[in-house]
């Protein structure tokens, strides 16, 4: 539904953030967006990234990049997430949890774990997809961030972390065996480390190879607060040697850890994590890595003991052949193709009537759609078409003409998070009224309140209005209308933005109706603009 794969130069750079400062370096964080958990594989001369992307669709974002610096999302693993009625409501914090991206027998894997329901393995011969329909590998409860290894024997293994909230333990790993062609489990669930004992929170494990040795790179301590732990074995079941190689040291990184070591076609060694930033979410940073007596040291090391820190800034990864493109995922959306940009997602898996794209004539139509019945605030609403935040501070300016038929249709620029705010047009006894909302608790269903100086001039009819947000250091958020794009008038006031539940704040469209009725009003955006 609206999707499909857009080259490079479609996508355009971003106008808020890019990491390839043009003289050889980059700076961190290479991804200022919420990618948590990423994970990474280098297939040839590519890199395919993907990250837990919940309850959000299309689900497991693919990105691409052949330098680990300049990077572009060129596809999804599904545009609906199954099962397909438990996903057709928001999930918050369900869904896709920390995945793994592998290549194997000339064919890309990709094991994720659904909390709830066990974990799962999807493939393709190309990472843009089609990708396969996922099967389940282990029906489980509880079992989560799990990653495989195909030894040289050709036997298949499987690490995996618990979630305490669903399995009442955590902070353990365990490895299974699986089939060679990695679709079941065949043998026990092995425990192979336990970190309660200095390695709170152990998790997000992810298995290599290497010298002889058998690696798990998991991170311990907490999102916020946690570091890098390392443990290798002669043993696939261990006993396992820890060491931490990498924590936030003297820099003002928190909780560096959870994610990927890959090697370039130079032979060099470089690690992808993220860091928690809050309202912006899980933003990816690129570190060196070497090796040293077969223990990695991952950042900078200014004192020699092998435990490493993040740099702000370094040379960028050596690469044979040609020089990547500078590139960055897309932000701006001119809705002038019959594809919407793959950096959209829904917040609950898509009806076909809640959205028509017109590329030829340049403009999304967004459908106002029935809200569920009982719903308190937006954290029920489904039909939410929403993006990552960009950077640390950008401008969202939209220009849409608002249709609606019958009383009470919306359309909304939003901020969404456990708190959300927006702006909105309203059809109100005929006429169309702006108003900014915010709600406080969104996630507990707290109700929604207005801003005093809600109701202002309104519309014409197929008069184009302009919705902006300006965001600024610490993501605070000031909306502000405009009738004809040039002179902006503020709306409400400022809004702290806060994240959602595992992931970062978003920015995006709704338009919604309170009301049953046989026919929709909507919405046609012109164009949705990052600056």
């Amino acid at each position: 539904m609206l999707l499909g794969v857009l080259p490079a130069a479609a996508q355009g750079i971003s106008k808020v953030w890019v990491p390839d400062l043009g003289n050889g370096t980059y700076k961190n964080p290479v991804l200022y967006a919420d990618y948590s958990d990423p994970d990474v594989v280098r297939v040839g001369d590519d890199f395919y990234l993907t990250s837990s992307s919940f309850n959000a669709v299309p689900g497991l974002q693919i990105l691409h990049s052949k330098d680990l610096v300049n990077w572009t999302i060129i596809g999804a693993v599904f545009e609906a997430q199954p099962p397909l009625a438990r996903y057709a409501l928001p999930q918050h914090g369900n869904g896709v949890w920390a995945p793994a991206i592998r290549y194997h027998n000339q064919e890309f894997y990709i094991y994720y774990p659904d909390p709830d329901l066990g974990i799962f393995v999807t493939k393709a011969k190309n990472a843009a997809g089609p990708w396969s329909a996922p099967v389940c590998v282990k029906q489980a409860t509880g079992w989560i961030d799990p990653c495989p290894l195909w030894d040289e024997d050709g036997r298949a293994y499987l690490v995996h972390g618990f979630a305490g909230s669903r399995a009442g333990i955590k902070t353990i790993l365990a490895v299974s065996q699986m089939s060679p062609d990695g679709q079941r489990l065949i043998g026990p669930d092995a425990l192979v480390f336990d970190g309660h004992q200095g390695q709170p929170t152990l998790e997000g494990p992810k298995f290599y190879k290497r010298n002889g040795y058998y690696y798990i790179f998991a991170p311990a301590g907490g999102v916020p607060t946690g570091w890098q732990l390392v443990l290798r074995s002669r043993n696939v079941y261990g006993p396992y040697e820890e060491r931490i190689v990498m924590d936030q040291g003297k820099t003002t990184v928190n909780g560096p850890h959870q994610g990927a070591w890959v090697t370039t076609n130079a032979g060099e060694d470089w690690f992808l994590h993220f860091q928690d930033q809050g309202p912006y979410g899980r933003v990816v940073h690129l570190e060196p890595m070497v090796w040293k007596n077969d223990w990695p040291i991952i950042g900078e090391d200014p004192d020699g003991d092998g435990k490493g820190q993040p740099v702000r800034t370094h040379r960028k990864p050596r690469i044979k052949g040609l020089a990547q493109p500078l590139a960055t995922p897309a932000t701006s959306d001119e809705f002038n193709r019959n594809t919407l940009g793959l950096q959209w997602q829904w917040h609950a898996n898509p009806q076909d009537f809640w959205a028509y794209l017109n590329g030829p004539q340049g403009f999304l139509r967004l459908y106002s759609v029935q809200q569920p019945e009982g719903t308190k605030n937006l954290w029920q609403v489904p039909n939410l078409l929403l993006q990552k935040l960009p950077a640390e501070t950008f401008t969202v300016t939209t220009k849409l003409t608002f249709s609606p038929r019958v009383e009470g249709e919306k359309v909304g620029l939003l901020i969404m998070g456990m708190d959300y705010a927006y702006l909105s047009a309203t059809r109100i006894e005929g006429r169309l009224h702006f108003s900014q909302s915010i709600c406080r608790g969104a996630d507990q269903l707290a109700p929604e309140i207005g801003t005093p100086e809600a109701e202002v001039r309104a519309p014409q009819s197929g008069e184009p209005i302009y919705l902006r947000v300006a965001v600024r250091a610490g993501a605070k958020c000031q909306f502000s209308y405009s009738f004809d794009g040039q002179t902006f008038t503020q709306a409400g006031t400022e809004f702290q933005a806060r994240e959602g539940k595992w992931i970062g704040a978003k920015v995006g469209l709704f338009c919604t109706r309170p009301t049953k009725f046989n026919d929709a009003g909507n919405a046609d955006v012109d164009w949705f603009r990052v600056e």
